[in-house]
């Protein structure tokens, strides 16, 4: 019965997919080009959230902060004019060193609240939320001199709430094309996020990762054999934000477009949900249950609209259906989570 408990999720997600795909009556190629697009952009910002929950930390909802930094080399980037995949790289290159940086300083708050990490993420994600607001609608073209006149209000200050990163968007189309029925898509991605994978594979392999799961089960045992606890947190926050950062900049260039205020809101939330939906608990998340979640979740999230209105004559019962999935999932896996963690104490 314990074993089974982390089947209970991902089984209540495929009845639902399944039958809202009757529901709605959406094609299988339809289906296949859209959960595509969500695995690309939400593969990354998934994997990110592993790492932390194998040092213990439970969920590290600060991973908003890394689509933070992402956003900022984005716009930088367009500020800067750097066109194509040279443009990319410079947002990848200013968005990777901000994670990092904003990594040590979560890491650095989180080990002052061991027990507590989950919470305190929240709470940094809006103060970092905030910041960020406060830098681009009142700084910039006042105390941040503007280069790309075409990034600000009409007013010189503060930036436009959505920006064109067309140029970006078709960077891979024509690099390892996969056709298909309903169209032709690019295998880069893929194989960014596969990496990404590979390499949380190998880290859990390694030292560093026998460290993680050691802190991870016991801070007691971790100290007794000599491990520095904080270091260790600090190296299992930081890859995790930086891997965000890499998300969201997936997650914008497949869309072609970046939402300036609100474009990072709630990744942290989906990304959990998306996650939960495959198994994980708080206190284990394989890979496997990372892309098991993507396309339930997700698969979930295509449907619903189209089911509402088919069943209820009501499009945005669906729409209201997806956020109480992203948050009802979260509260089932950490309801799951404490009866399991109760079950191993007895």
């Amino acid at each position: 019965m314990k074993k089974g408990r982390q089947f209970i999720v991902p089984l209540v997600f495929l009845i639902l997919s399944i039958a809202g795909i009757q529901a709605a009556g959406l094609s299988l190629a339809y289906m296949g080009g859209e959960v595509y697009a969500r695995i690309v952009r939400n593969g990354v910002m998934v994997l990110a959230l592993l790492i932390p929950i194998m040092a213990g930390m439970g969920i590290n909802f600060a991973i908003s902060i890394g689509a933070i930094s992402a956003q900022v080399g984005l716009i930088l980037a367009l500020d800067f004019q750097v066109p194509g995949l040279a443009g990319l790289l410079f947002a990848l290159t200013v968005g990777l060193i901000l994670s990092y940086f904003s990594g040590c300083m979560i890491a650095w708050v989180y080990n002052r609240a061991k027990g507590k990490e989950m919470i305190c993420g929240i709470v940094m994600s809006f103060l970092a939320t905030n910041l960020y607001h406060l830098v681009f609608m009142v700084g910039y073209g006042t105390v941040i001199p503007v280069r790309n006149s075409q990034l600000v209000l009409s007013k010189g200050v503060g930036l436009r709430n959505m920006l064109d990163t067309v140029m970006y968007k078709n960077l891979f189309d024509s690099v390892l094309t996969l056709h298909t029925v309903r169209g032709s898509y690019s295998m880069v991605p893929f194989i960014i996020i596969g990496v990404v994978a590979v390499f949380i594979a190998y880290v859990r392999r390694t030292p560093l990762g026998y460290r993680f799961r050691v802190v991870g089960e016991s801070l007691d045992i971790a100290e007794k054999l000599g491990i520095d606890i904080d270091e260790t947190r600090k190296k299992a926050i930081v890859l995790s934000t930086m891997m965000a950062s890499l998300g969201h900049l997936l997650f914008i260039q497949n869309m072609g477009v970046v939402n300036v205020y609100t474009g990072h809101l709630n990744v942290n939330i989906f990304a959990a949900a998306a996650l939960m939906a495959g198994g994980a608990t708080l206190k284990r998340a394989t890979i496997t249950q990372a892309f098991q979640g993507l396309i339930l979740f997700h698969t979930l999230f295509i449907v619903s609209p189209m089911a509402g209105q088919n069943l209820f004559a009501n499009a945005a019962l669906g729409e209201y259906f997806r956020s109480f999935i992203a948050y009802g999932t979260i509260v089932f896996a950490l309801m799951m989570s404490l009866k399991q963690q109760e079950g191993e104490l007895v």
